[in-house]
């Protein structure tokens, strides 16, 4: 009698700490989202020979993409391949209000450019150090279009450089879900602060999250930022 009450309670003991981890990561995740969602913006660009945002994105890449409120209220930092051949720009505001933006800085060889908008913003903390690999961080973006989002991850390496996208590179590579649509999104630690600025997926053959992504340091971004802007 004794061993069939001790196995229901071993057990219910062992499902108690497999499930407790997974509870962490959702508290964390929801902390994370609550702290930095009001600083992240869907953007919405107008390519050349359309009238309307979101059509006419060249192929394998997302009509839309997604930008960050940094530094100062109304200043918005995205990935420049997302605005640098747009006729003009729009942005959708955390509460749904779309407002036109306009392209205030572009620097190519970083891939970050910098809007501004006639309305208040919500700046998004910065984290005071570059997080660790292997540090459990989250990404908040506007995939494929549908709206702001987050997924979660770890740094998968740091500092990494020569890849291939940008000619001055200084990326943390995570395993956070990025798609067609994240560029210019939000990589942050699980208190909501910004580690990075999401800019490109690393892949062969689609443009499927394959877990090899890649955020612009804060770093660089800073460093992006023309003394004017701030």
């Amino acid at each position: 009698m004794a061993r069939a009450r001790t196995g229901p309670l071993l057990l219910l003991f062992c499902l108690f700490f497999a499930a407790s981890p997974m509870a962490k990561a959702q508290t964390d995740a929801r902390k994370a989202w609550a702290a930095a969602a009001p600083s992240v913006f869907e953007v919405e660009p107008t390519w050349p020979g359309y009238e309307r945002p979101g059509f006419g994105a060249p192929a394998g890449t997302a009509p839309e993409g997604t930008g960050v409120a940094v530094l100062r209220s109304g200043l918005i930092a995205t990935a420049a391949h997302v605005v640098l051949k747009a006729t003009e720009v729009h942005v959708v505001a955390p509460d749904g209000t779309r407002l036109e933006a306009k392209v205030a800085a572009v620097d190519p060889r970083t891939d970050i450019a910098l809007l501004e908008i006639a309305a208040e913003t919500t700046p998004i903390a910065l984290a005071g150090e570059r997080p660790e690999t292997g540090a459990p961080v989250c990404a908040l973006s506007n995939a494929f279009g549908l709206g702001v989002g987050i997924t979660c991850g770890v740094v998968s390496a740091n500092r990494r450089s020569g890849i291939g996208f940008n000619r001055v590179e200084d990326f943390l590579q995570t395993d956070a879900a990025l798609n067609p649509g994240s560029s210019g999104g939000a990589l942050v630690d699980l208190d909501g602060r910004l580690v990075g600025l999401l800019s490109a997926i690393f892949t062969k053959d689609s443009d499927a999250n394959i877990g090899v992504n890649f955020a612009v340091s804060t770093e660089l971004l800073l460093k992006s930022v023309p003394d004017g802007l701030k």
